[in-house]
């Protein structure tokens, strides 16, 4: 019954709201995007240092539990 009720949107129609939506988009400046990016990649960074430190620790961990067996 939903379904009786949407009607159908020809190409051209979808094209039209298509650029109508992205003609509201507000755009970031290239001063946002490059501290974007800064702040992307040091984060990237922090956690990559992390997640090795965790490994290694887990690494640690279990080669020594495997001693005692």
């Amino acid at each position: 019954m939903a379904e009786d009720k949407k009607r159908k949107t020809s190409p051209a129609e979808f094209v039209n709201q298509v650029r109508t939506e992205t003609s509201k988009v507000v755009w970031p400046t290239r001063e946002e995007t490059i501290r974007t990016s800064i702040f992307v990649f040091i984060m990237m960074v922090i956690l990559a240092l992390f997640f090795l430190g965790v490994d290694t620790l887990f690494n640690g961990v279990v080669r020594w539990l495997l001693t005692l067996a």
